[in-house]
């Protein structure tokens, strides 16, 4: 679609909003940006590139949250926004953000994947890039989370670990330190829209919460939902294991936002 006008926003940290607005405003790679669309009757449909963006709030203004992938480069960024008064353009701007490094010696075998290992990946990670584009009605309020589980954060969103020398990817999400068997619960209203046992991931339940905004839940040791069940915020899903790919009982938590995963601190009281 042509767009038709041009404005250049900020976000609402920039414009001295409410600080306790969920999430936080944190414009930078792995962050969510909160742009200010103004208000109007009725709630306007906004994309980045071509994925939709969960828009937020009521007549007397609207909110679009933006999930920055980890990827992103600093610099000027653009979201479509299409209201009454038509299509336009709002420009933000994504800020460095340098996240933990991690350097470890291991044993190649741990590292490196068979082939028939790599195989059954790259078949998840197809199945689960169809989860991810789900796209749903919005949520009722702002997204303020409770954390899934209790326990130790464990490690953080964006640490990006070295094996051998050899870069992998930065953390999707946050590691909980729990238990095996801890409760594991929804930390906010969603419908169940995937489950499995996947082989890095372990069992795995995956919440749509709406508008684009998902929770993804790693390791577990059970699974107590199936696919369709709404649940509650605080209502059990499965429990804390240590299933999967991984060398002791925790839970991750992944927060994927219009497709991209962001930092799920963002989302609680932290």
């Amino acid at each position: 679609m042509l767009a038709i006008g041009f404005w250049p926003c900020r976000s609402f940290a920039q414009q001295g909003a409410a600080p306790r607005s969920w999430p936080r405003d944190s414009a930078v790679p792995g962050g969510v940006a909160r742009i200010d669309l103004g208000p109007a009757a009725a709630r306007p449909q906004a994309w980045a590139d071509a994925v939709p963006l969960l828009v937020l709030g009521s007549p007397s203004g609207w909110t679009a949250l933006v999930g920055i992938a980890l990827s992103a480069e600093p610099g000027t960024a653009r979201i479509r926004v299409q209201g009454e008064s038509g299509e336009r353009e709002l420009a933000y701007t994504i800020t460095p953000k340098r996240y933990t490094e991690q350097h470890l010696k291991v044993a190649p075998r741990t590292v490196d994947l068979s082939p028939e290992d790599l195989a059954r990946h790259e078949r998840e990670r197809a199945h689960q890039q169809g989860v991810i584009a789900t796209f749903s009605a919005p949520p009722a309020g702002e997204p303020h989370m409770r954390p899934p589980t209790p326990g130790r954060r464990s490690s953080s969103f964006g640490l990006r670990r070295f094996f051998n020398g050899q870069p992998r990817n930065p953390h999707s999400g946050m590691d909980i330190a729990a238990p095996t068997g801890t409760p594991v619960v929804a930390p906010l209203a969603a419908t169940v829209i995937d489950t499995g046992d996947y082989f890095f991931n372990g069992h795995t339940v995956w919440l749509d919460h709406g508008g684009g905004l998902l929770s993804m839940m790693c390791h577990l040791s059970r699974i107590d939902c199936k696919v369709g069940d709404r649940l509650a915020v605080g209502q059990r899903l499965g429990a804390v294991g240590a299933t999967g790919r991984v060398t002791g009982p925790h839970l991750h938590w992944t927060i994927s936002l219009n497709r991209a995963s962001v930092d799920p601190a963002l989302f609680i009281d932290a």
